[in-house]
């Protein structure tokens, strides 16, 4: 089950759609759907998570806590809607494609693709681009 949390004053169009999407990027690695609890804050609330569990005193767009086990995914992902809307800014794309591709981000990391290398970093993009399509065809 995916749900979506707001700790400030934003709300996603269309839940369901999204919903359904992040759904089909879990099937669409073979993996099972537990329970994703997507947080929306500001980055105030993030950078306190940020140094509190992690001991990082940047800010950031996303953090995800990995609860998956073996196939089924479960975790919560807390999203800065300030930074994500910053790097629409930067990135010069819609707010609405740079927040699916956040979105996507996190639920990618449980299904095992990391970004800490280069290598890394450019499949995780390819696999953004490859869900981010699946949004468009599919909803």
């Amino acid at each position: 089950m995916i749900s979506f949390n707001y700790e400030l004053d934003f709300e996603i169009n269309d839940e369901q759609r999204y919903s359904n999407w992040i759904s089909d990027i879990i099937s669409s690695e073979n993996k099972t759907e537990g329970e994703i609890n997507y947080i929306f804050c500001d980055d105030d609330y993030l950078l306190d998570i940020n140094q509190q569990y992690l001991n990082h005193d940047t800010l950031t767009d996303i953090i995800s806590f990995d609860y998956s086990l073996g196939n089924e995914i479960n975790g919560d992902i807390y999203i800065s809607i300030e930074r994500v809307k910053d790097n629409a800014l930067d990135f010069n794309v819609d707010f609405e494609e740079e927040l699916k591709r956040v979105l996507a981000h996190g639920v990618l990391h449980y299904c095992g693709y990391k970004d800490k290398t280069e290598a890394d970093e450019l499949l995780m993009r390819s696999k953004e681009d490859e869900k981010i399509q699946m949004f468009h065809v599919k909803h």
